[in-house]
């Protein structure tokens, strides 16, 4: 890929009120490529007084101009901002590449598409969505007419994840914005540029300063602990691990903000013997081994009847085996790194873990041979374990990396209690041919999405959350408006 990223895009700096800054605080850390383990450029690190900076700038802009825009006119700006990622896609491909190492051929055909996308869907979904309206009885007969009126919730702040940087940022902003709130956005200190470079797009389209805000850094003690306290932010929507969203939840509790939370999962994948295998094992194989497993409804238990569990085994086993890892831009690469060393040894320790516990290797489980060039960055095997015990750590436990463990089963209710014996609730895949199974089983996971036949397949307009510990709320279609939005009652006595 040519490298056609500046210096200046290469060094993070906050974007606050339609500028970029590098802010008062002096402090910098580096930019490590998780491919090569080399540096990218540094990343400016914000503190209070450019969260400060930013939730004022918010503040202005939704009592100014953005928040009292028609919505045509907001909708046509958005789909602008689209339009413009979309013109600017390389750039924001090479961006986001550096940041992840992911595989050129799925950044390309999943991160940046769908990341301008969201801005289109959710400016066309405010536009067509209606509130409720009643007529009231009144003792003088003249009766009362109820109707629902749609308002910005105010200033939100958006804390975005590292293993789908750009998409799952515009996920949050699209509709925080296209009903009328202005944002503050505290990317992962892992993955700047994408959202940094959404800041140049943002002015070029003549989005009003202030309604898109970018300040950097980390959590604790950091711009992330800062944004969550302030009280003028007035709701918080999050992605990202449990444990952080139960610190971000105690933040958010003094004032009574709002949260919206997609947290952990450690998603089941159940094939039944009557399944379609070839449509089985390509299904399983994505959902267990896309992004480098980095994917927050992944499947990291896969649980197969037992009169097919050696046969599915030996071909997800030779699927595993026949990835290739490699540079992203190489065409063939179909695994990219490990998001940093830090994650890497995360991942690793629990691929040591499960092997203490007892675990068959089936394959993988260490560390690739990689070329000269990429033998600094953040590379695991894709790794297959059976023979675990359901309370073992390797399987109760996330783990966020490209592995899986595969248990037999012999009935429907065996399977289902299965699955639903885990802390979490985020996301399930079921493989049958069997329609009313289909429909008998999905209902029973205890989890917010349940797909049959298929993984990773959205309709942005249905709802997308966790239940358990995967997360509070929902996001998509109407289901965002009522979080980014706040519904009021006007009753007009008649």
């Amino acid at each position: 890929m040519k490298d056609g990223l500046t210096t200046m895009a290469r060094d993070a700096l906050h974007f606050i009120n339609g500028e970029f800054t590098a802010g008062t605080s002096g402090r910098t850390f580096d930019n490590i490529s998780p491919a090569t383990g080399q540096k990218i450029g540094v990343v400016h690190e914000g503190l209070k007084p450019e969260i400060d900076a930013a939730v004022a700038a918010a503040r202005a802009a939704l009592t100014g101009p953005w928040g009292y825009m028609p919505q045509a006119e907001r909708a046509a700006l958005l789909h602008a901002v689209a339009d413009e990622i979309n013109r600017r896609f390389d750039e924001f491909l090479e961006a986001e590449i550096l940041d992840t190492g992911k595989p050129k051929s799925l950044a390309s055909h999943i991160d940046i598409p769908r990341g301008a996308a969201n801005f289109k869907i959710f400016a066309d979904l405010v536009k067509n969505v209606p509130t409720e309206s009643f007529m009231l009885d009144t003792p003088d007969g003249n009766g009362a007419l109820n109707y629902g009126v749609r308002r910005p919730k105010g200033v939100v702040a958006v804390i975005s994840p590292w293993n789908l940087p750009l998409l799952l940022m515009t996920w949050k902003v699209g509709p925080a914005l296209a009903t009328g709130n202005t944002v503050i956005v505290k990317p992962s200190e892992e993955t700047p540029l994408t959202t940094t470079l959404l800041g140049e797009v943002m002015n070029t389209v003549g989005i009003p300063k202030g309604v898109f805000n970018v300040v950097h850094g980390f959590g604790p003690d950091s711009a992330g602990a800062y944004l969550t306290a302030h009280p003028d932010v007035d709701a918080i929507t999050f992605t990202g691990e449990t444990r952080t969203g139960e610190i971000i939840m105690q933040s958010a509790a003094k004032g009574l903000r709002q949260v919206s939370m997609e947290c952990g999962g450690k998603n089941a994948g159940i094939v039944f013997a009557d399944a379609d295998m070839d449509k089985a094992i390509e299904g399983t194989m994505r959902s267990v081994f896309a992004n480098c497993g980095q994917v927050c409804l992944g499947t990291e238990r896969v649980y197969v009847q037992r009169p097919i569990f050696d046969e599915f085994v030996a071909r997800l086993k030779a699927g595993a085996e026949g990835m290739k890892l490699g540079a992203s831009a190489d065409p063939e690469t179909n695994m990219g790194p490990l998001i940093s060393q830090e994650h890497k040894s995360k991942v690793l320790s629990y691929y040591e873990i499960a092997k203490a516990e007892g675990a068959t290797v089936i394959t993988g489980g260490g560390v690739p041979d990689m070329p000269d060039d990429l033998k600094g960055g953040a590379w695991v095997q894709p790794t297959i374990f059976t023979g675990l015990p359901e309370t073992a750590r390797a399987v109760r436990e996330e783990i966020f990396g490209p592995v899986c463990h595969i248990a037999p089963f012999d009935t429907e209710d065996e399977v289902i209690k299965m699955a639903n014996d885990t802390d979490y609730g985020l996301a399930t895949a079921i493989w049958t041919e069997d329609l009313t199974r289909a429909h008998r089983v999905a209902r029973q996971i205890d989890v917010g999405l349940a797909w049959v036949n298929s993984w990773f397949l959205r309709d942005l307009r249905t709802a997308f959350g966790g239940s358990k510990h995967s997360g509070i709320g929902r996001e998509g279609g109407v289901h965002g408006l009522e979080f980014y939005s706040e519904l009021t009652n006007v009753c007009v006595k008649l």
